[in-house]
């Protein structure tokens, strides 16, 4: 009885969040709504015993959207959390289409014919999921995640070498920004 009730509060956590990102007013909220969503999502595949999937959702995206915060942070010059902005554009036809989407989707689920199980999974399997899905990559794929993230970083850092610290101040309270090479947003 405790797992249906927890169950359906990450239901309605994920369903609500998944909501929320496009009634919120700006592209921060809109991410962390996207994040909880997700990581609910994540949560109900962990209670389904597939350690594997539900893990790697929750972790793939926190990761994501801490990354879509850095550059939202790094590039917007000011905070997102506070610009006001619409998720949804042309409401008409983007109602129109989900709604398509939904009945096509929830049709095939309806009236295609679900494959019955040939025999009954032995062994651990988390591992051979994972071991499906990664084959031998799996060692290259958890060094390379944190050089690529690195690398993200390094070029963010050398695309961007005046941040808004640099032109506005650490308080940012200037009236106008120190511009070194005029022509710029503020220049």
């Amino acid at each position: 009885m405790l797992a249906v009730i927890v169950f359906c509060a990450l239901a309605v956590v994920a369903i609500a969040s998944g909501v929320a990102v496009f009634r919120v007013d700006s592209m921060a909220r809109a991410t962390y709504a996207l994040a909880i969503s997700f990581v609910a999502v994540g949560a109900m595949l962990l209670m389904f015993d597939l350690d594997y999937i539900g893990v790697i959702t929750i972790l793939m995206m926190v990761m994501e959207m801490a990354i879509m915060a850095i550059y939202m942070i790094m590039f917007m010059g000011m905070n997102p959390a506070l610009m006001p902005m619409s998720m949804v554009h042309n409401n008409r036809w983007a109602l129109i289409l989900s709604a398509g989407t939904f009945v096509l989707l929830a049709a095939g689920v309806l009236l295609v014919p679900w494959p019955a199980p040939a025999e009954s999974p032995t062994g651990d399997l988390t591992a051979s999921l994972g071991e499906t899905i990664m084959g031998s990559k799996m060692l290259v794929m958890l060094t390379v995640s944190p050089i690529l993230f690195a690398t993200i970083i390094a070029a963010l850092v050398l695309a961007n070498p005046r941040g808004r610290y640099d032109r506005w101040g650490d308080d940012l309270k200037r009236r106008s920004p120190h511009d070194l090479r005029r022509g710029g947003l503020g220049g």
